[in-house]
């Protein structure tokens, strides 16, 4: 479940928790009248099935609260409770086939933008890959997976595609075309100064040769980038990031990269265009397979909103003209 947090105008309450009232998917529901300072209002907070989630933030969001109020929301974490077992039970589909898609889109945004960060951690992936080849360390290719920040992007990239949201798509484009190249431009400077130093030497790109996989494109690395991109954004919706750590091991898109630069600095051309093709792939793939299983989790979402009927409200309504419980008192203090 979802635990939400409502700050409201005390004009907008009685309409807030009329809506949380009506929905099955909701419990929990408390007031606090007065207790917002900045913004100041009200605070209502209630847990919220993930199932529900969407059609309660739009609900909340065409009250205009986002603008004179504030909506926030996270993960409840463990609850024991028979109230939060019902809204669970009443909510349209199972917990973990719906996808709260203002939340995923406000984690995918953050992810798509090209920050210094962001920098930092892919040039250090691509050193580390380049390092890997040089000294044959299978450990240190690993490392280098894991580090990589890459997936962010990739998947704001598929739920941009998916929401045709055009600004998310170009955010996330102007990221993967600007940082790739700096970050190869970097490792291929770093490459030389270690073979100026002399602690590598141009021929050791033939290392590479002990890991084939990460060059040598063939009709598993296309099923492998399909594989990991699902695992992914599974991953992401059903917030399983320890998942994320299997899916940066899985697929060689910074290693390929890596490689591709220690080939180019040793004049290995044709190690350099299979690697990049290798890179391709990987993207393309983890793209495709993350639009493909959005587009399956929304479906499947729709035609269970289609096939359930409304269950029967377990909360009363507040009728139209019945003022919030403790409004009358709190007024008069003010």
């Amino acid at each position: 479940m979802l635990h939400l947090r409502v700050i409201a105008p005390s004009d907008r309450s009685t309409e807030v928790l009329r809506t949380l009232a009506a929905e099955p998917g909701a419990t929990h529901i408390t007031l606090a009248l007065g207790a917002a300072i900045e913004p100041p209002g009200d605070v209502i907070e209630a847990d919220v099935a993930r199932a529900s989630a969407n059609d309660v933030l739009a609900a909340l969001t065409a009250l205009d609260l986002v603008r004179t109020g504030s909506i926030s929301f996270e993960p409840a974490g463990t609850m024991l409770s028979r109230a939060g077992e019902q809204a669970e039970a009443a909510a349209p589909t199972r917990r973990d086939e719906a996808v709260v898609w203002a939340q995923l889109l406000s984690q995918v945004r953050e992810g798509a933008r090209l920050t210094p960060t962001f920098m930092v951690f892919l040039t250090i992936a691509f050193l580390l890959s380049a390092v890997g080849v040089a000294t044959a360390s299978p450990i240190t290719l690993v490392g280098a997976m894991v580090v990589g920040p890459e997936f962010r992007p990739l998947a704001a990239l598929s739920v941009g595609l998916v929401r045709r949201d055009i600004g998310l798509i170009r955010s996330a484009t102007r990221t993967l075309v600007i940082s790739f190249p700096v970050a190869m431009m970097l490792t291929a400077l770093a490459t030389l100064l270690w073979i100026r130093l002399g602690w590598i030497g141009t021929g050791d790109v033939e290392n590479a040769r002990v890991f084939d996989f990460i060059y040598e494109v063939g009709p598993f690395s296309l099923v492998v980038a399909l594989l990991a991109g699902a695992a992914g954004m599974l991953a992401l919706v059903t917030y399983a990031s320890n998942v994320l750590v299997g899916v940066f091991i899985s697929v060689t898109t910074v290693p390929a990269a890596g490689l591709a630069v220690a080939a180019a600095v040793a004049g290995k051309w044709n190690v350099v265009l299979s690697s990049l093709a290798q890179l391709g792939v990987n993207l393309i793939g983890i793209v495709l397979a993350g639009v493909a299983v959005l587009l399956v989790l929304q479906r499947s979402d729709r035609r269970q909103r289609t096939l359930t009927t409304t269950p029967e409200r377990r909360h009363p309504t507040l009728p139209p003209d019945q003022p919030i419980p403790g409004a009358d008192e709190h007024k008069g203090q003010n």
